[in-house]
């Protein structure tokens, strides 16, 4: 015999661990199990309240489902009210079983106990599936005009149910909802406005998401529907039924703190925010009485908050006039007083809510109203500025974020200083995770509200100051961008207090060494001379001000000067960040072109010990372990070299610029072209940027391979590969013996060509990664070939050009995709002013293919949908690759699956297969489906491919080639293969 409901608890209450109880559980779950196999009725009732309790706990109770619709069947109240109980409770509207309570539920709305009719009436409303809802429909509709307001405040709530679930079935009813507006009861005017307020929202959204059958799914349709109609007559019976409300005295039935029903008075509140929304005429009629609940609600209860809280909602949304919006705006702001962070939270998100909707509306142009109640919002909000900024200060989280949402749209032009101030205060105490965020909505704000240039750049230096080591590289790239763009007298400010930041920076403000080292670079020479400023008496430059106000109360104008510094000194600081164990890679990446520009920068100024020293610390890393250093060092020596006129030569004895061969000194040519390469960066034109980005996006969209973001490119000209300068460890051309073209120098988007030009390979010399793997001997890199520059790239955004996108509204410097084939550059500082990339290694790559001879033929002749081309076939493995073109309008892109064929008796294991391309080629691989392959021709076998994408640059003058190596195991045996594949249809591949 099971336990009874005080026992079960008690034995529970009792257990010390969770294994006692879940024991306890257990035992009495299989003694109801057994109740129910044995159809044990007298218990039935016991059993089910039971489970109610385990289902508390979080047990599984499902098998007491079909009890509870016995229980519902039950002639017996006691039993009925635990059946509807455990029914709302133990089943959902996903229940199948649900379909067997639909005659018991028919029958007990037609009981004459009220009580049981109410219990069939609260299961609908919470239990009703579609189906169940239209069967019931009709007996829900006739509690609605019932004589006992006890059933007809449950018929309401029951009908909401019936009506969201036949969205289709509202307009039927709506008559019947009307009428009962008009009740007496408190109980069933709160569930009638309810249920008016759902039919509003069904109907909206039975309109806007499935067209509502004969109406056009927009959203006049919905104002114009006819339940909207019939419900906006009754605007001035809901107002008359508030103004009571507010006029009703002391009711010991209805009163809450002091307030007669606030219940329902939000409940009508909410209604009428639904139907002034777009509407005047009613907007006009309720006007009055909102104003009212305004200014005569009592404030010192929580209720009274709720009614003030939802009239401000209701203000808002309706078309009311200025005034009304100010006192709601007003309202908010005593609400920010408020010593409960409930109400704080609450105030602080609708006014954001608020500005936030009529800022867009204003925008939207909806209509000059909109923009004049916007505004008008806006400015009442201005003076509550300081109550929102003291938010900032609150130990809450939740409230210093909401606050700093509702800061951001304060923002304007005559405030924009203070509340910038402000929220860079705010940054200093802020978590570190949200710091990134707000520089970026800080930029947003220098960029649209700045007064000047000098606070703009100011303030971006504060901010990278503060967090720079959060900030985001679209930050630090705009803040370049401002430095570049400003007059001279501005970049001598920006690189003096750089330089004093970086100087009293510990190294852990990333960003900050970023730009400052990239101004000091550039503009390293005015730090050679003194300067001074005179700074407003009315602030604008943060911290300076700041300190100055300090230090001069009588608030007269104090010059602030920076002393000029020694070329040594610069260099020295510099030299001591870079030493830093802590310093980034990127940060030394930069540090080494700045020490390049500053042995242009200090030509004429420095000593030469100090001259020595820069370039000591370029060619210090020409052992980097790192190749981006790596390459930059020897690439920026060759480059200082160059200046001075000295020829470097390579291991055979020519010149690395290919010019004056046999000489020890260099060009006239190659020495402008390497000052010109070290010369300052030209001014960043953001909207020659917005108009080629507008170019790139027309010319995908009309499908023109082109790059029309290519400032230099030559039309003219046989494009040739380009190469870093002094022996290109990726350098395939000569491994496949392509040739080199003739090389072709840039010099800011102007092509230079070189005296002589090498037309065959020089004999082998330096180190080569893929001669090595493949076991080949390796090849010299062929004379260095610049590339045009072109614009449009995030400076920061890991050394390499960005591929131009769309212009995106409000955001100039969002990070850009990277170009899919990006060339280095030896005068790149148009482009990248930290220097070329540093070549990547792909581990498929890495191979030596054989040469063959190339025939140009036409690009974009015919092009076959499918070729095959025979690779290799070697001890029962035969490689082919099935060619085709994935993109009709790129014939350049080809995609290439290799099949692997086994003609042996016996599956072959361990395949890996490795490609090499030239260097005009770039490569995408993907692993084989399996590495074991099976014997070709068997049932059931699965053939086993790989995926090759492959890019040819050259197509139409260089034809497709690849360098094949190949190992596996066959029969226990380790077997290697190397291959040329060269068969690719010329002029296609």
């Amino acid at each position: 015999m099971s336990l009874k409901l005080r026992d079960l608890i008690r034995q529970v209450r009792a257990c010390k661990t969770a294994a006692e109880e879940r024991a306890v559980i257990a035992k009495e779950s299989a003694m109801i199990r057994t109740a129910i196999r044995e159809e044990q009725e007298h218990y039935r009732h016991r059993n089910v309240a039971k489970l109610l309790f385990m289902h508390m706990l979080g047990y599984p109770t499902h098998f007491g489902q079909l009890e509870c619709m016995k229980l519902v069947a039950s002639p017996h109240f006691p039993e009925k009210r635990i059946g509807y109980l455990g029914m709302m409770l133990l089943l959902s509207e996903q229940q199948e079983v649900l379909m067997l309570a639909t005659n018991s539920l028919k029958n007990d709305l037609n009981s004459s106990n009220k009580f049981i009719a109410g219990l069939a009436l609260a299961a609908i409303g919470n239990l009703a599936t579609p189906d169940m809802s239209r069967d019931l429909a009709p007996e829900v509709d006739k509690h609605l005009s019932n004589s006992n307001p006890y059933l007809r405040k449950k018929a309401c709530l029951a009908m909401a149910r019936c009506l969201r679930k036949c969205p289709d079935m509202v307009e039927d009813f709506v008559e019947r909802v009307v009428g009962l507006l008009n009740d007496r009861s408190h109980g069933v005017l709160i569930t009638v406005v309810q249920l008016m307020t759902q039919v509003l929202v069904i109907d909206r959204e039975y309109i806007l998401e499935e067209g509502g059958g004969q109406y056009d799914g927009d959203e006049e349709a919905y104002y114009e529907s006819p339940t909207r109609t019939a419900f906006l007559k009754l605007v001035p019976s809901l107002v008359k039924l508030l103004r009571n409300l507010l006029s009703m005295g002391y009711s010991p039935d209805h009163d809450v703190g002091g307030i007669s029903d606030p219940f329902l008075q939000v409940q009508i509140l909410t209604l009428l925010r639904l139907l002034g929304a777009n509407d005047v005429k009613a907007s006009e009629e309720m006007n009055d009485v909102l104003a009212q609940v305004a200014t005569n609600t009592e404030t010192s209860k929580n209720a009274g908050n709720a009614i003030l809280y939802e009239c401000v909602q209701t203000i808002m949304a309706v078309e009311s006039d200025d005034g009304l919006r100010v006192l709601a705006v007003n309202i908010l702001g005593r609400f920010l007083l408020n010593r409960d962070n409930n109400i704080r939270y609450v105030a602080l998100n609708t006014l954001a809510k608020c500005i936030a909707d009529g800022a867009h509306a204003a925008r939207s142009g909806d209509g000059g109203e909109d923009g004049e109640d916007a505004n008008t919002a806006a400015s009442a909000l201005q003076r509550h500025r300081t109550t929102v900024v003291d938010c900032l200060k609150d130990p809450d989280i939740s409230i210093r974020q909401r606050a700093l949402e509702l800061i951001y749209h304060l923002v304007n032009q005559e405030n924009v200083e203070a509340l910038t101030a402000e929220l860079l205060n705010y940054l200093v105490l802020c978590p570190r995770d949200h710091r990134g965020d707000i520089c970026l909505r800080v930029l947003k704000v220098v960029d649209k509200f700045s007064p000047e240039d000098r606070w703009r750049v100011d303030t971006l230096i504060t901010m990278l100051t503060i967090a720079g080591r959060e900030c985001a590289s679209s930050v630090q790239s705009a803040t370049v961008v401002y430095i570049s763009q400003s007059s001279e007298d501005l970049r001598a400010y920006a690189v003096h207090k750089l330089l004093k930041a970086i100087r009293d920076d510990d190294g852990s403000q990333q960003g900050l060494l970023n730009v400052g080292i990239w101004s000091i670079g550039e503009y390293g020479d005015l730090l050679l001379k003194p300067y001074s400023y005179t700074p407003p008496s009315s602030g604008g430059n943060l911290s300076e001000v700041a300190e100055l106000s300090a230090m001069a109360p009588e608030s007269a104008p104090v010059t602030v000067s920076f002393m000029e510094l020694e070329p040594a000194s610069v260099v020295e600081i510099v030299e001591e960040v870079m030493n830093r164990h802590t310093c980034p890679l990127e940060v030394k990446q930069r540090a080494l072109t700045c020490f390049t520009k500053l042995r242009e920068r200090f030509e004429n100024s420095a000593d030469a010990a100090t001259l020595e020293k820069i370039q000591d610390l370029v060619k210090k890393y020409e052992g980097s372990s790192s190749l981006e250093l790596q390459l930059r060092s020897c690439e920026y020596g060759a480059l200082i070299n160059a200046i001075k006129g000295v020829s470097v030569k390579t291991g055979d004895g020519d010149d690395i610029f290919g010019a004056n061969q046999g000489s020890e000194s260099v060009s006239d040519t190659v020495k402008t072209a390497a000052k010109e390469a070290l010369a300052r960066m030209p001014v960043v034109d953001i909207k020659l940027i917005q108009r080629k980005r507008a170019e790139r996006a027309d010319a995908l969209m009309e499908g023109d391979a082109m790059d029309p973001f290519d400032a230099g490119s030559n039309d003219d000209a046989a494009p040739a590969p380009a190469s870093s300068g002094g022996g290109d460890l990726l350098d395939l051309n000569d491994i496949f013996g392509g040739g080199t073209a003739a090389p072709v120098a840039t010099q800011n988007g102007n092509a230079l060509k070189s005296p002589s030009a090498k037309t065959e390979a020089p004999p082998s010399n330096d180190v080569d990664l893929l001669a090595d793997i493949f076991s080949a001997p390796a090849a010299p890199a062929p004379a260095p070939v610049a590339t045009p520059a072109a614009g449009g790239f995030d400076i920061f955004g890991g050394g390499q050009p960005a591929a131009p996108a769309p212009a995106m509204e409000n955001n100039l410097f969002a990070p850009q995709p990277v170009a899919s084939n990006p060339a280095p550059s030896v005068g790149s500082s148009v482009v990248d002013p930290f220097a070329a990339p540093a070549p990547t290694l792909q581990p498929q790559q890495a191979s030596t293919p054989a040469a063959v001879p190339s025939s140009p033929a036409a690009v974009g002749g015919p092009t076959p949908s499918s070729v095959t081309v025979q690779g290799f076939s070697h001890q029962g493995l035969t490689v082919e690759f099935e060619c085709t073109k994935p993109d009709t309008w790129n014939k350049q892109n080809s995609l290439l699956v290799a099949k692997f064929i086994n003609t042996t008796d016996a599956p072959l294991y361990g395949l890996h297969l490795q490609v090499a391309v030239p260097k005009y080629v770039t490569m995408e691989m993907k692993p084989p489906t399996s590495t074991t392959v099976p014997v070709t021709g068997g049932s059931s076998t699965k053939q086993v491919t790989q995926t090759v994408s492959v890019t040819n640059t050259m197509l139409g003058t260089k034809n497709l080639m690849l360098k094949l190596k190949a190992s596996f195991t066959s029969k226990g045996t380790k077997v290697e293969h190397m291959a040329t594949c060269s068969g690719f249809p010329a002029g296609q591949y």
